[in-house]
């Protein structure tokens, strides 16, 4: 198992786990989705939704690395550091940085 000193470290190891562009389409997909439900869940008030979100974010994600990517997604290893690289990556696409 790699070990990184921090996030920084970890972004590019993340991105070369997610080369495939329809890889990286289910990632935005499976983010985008759970943003709306937490959207939802918010502005009705009703938490019930929220079982949704690991559903639909993880979901995604892990048909993008296995299906497309034939990979094993790094939340196994790294859990943490993982989430806060979906949500990087996430803004990133939002901004162009990350082509699909």
């Amino acid at each position: 198992m790699s070990r990184f000193a921090n996030f920084r470290a970890f972004y590019p190891y993340y991105l070369s786990e997610h080369a495939t562009p329809n890889c990286r389409r289910a990632h935005f997909i499976g983010s985008t989705l759970v943003l709306i439900v937490l959207a939802i869940a918010l502005a009705s008030r009703d938490l019930r939704w929220l079982w949704l979100v690991p559903l639909l974010g993880y979901g995604c994600a892990w048909i993008g690395h296995f299906v497309f990517e034939k990979n094993r997604p790094a939340t196994f290893r790294h859990p943490f550091y993982s989430l806060a690289g979906d949500w990087v990556m996430y803004v990133d696409f939002l901004r162009g940085r990350i082509r699909w």
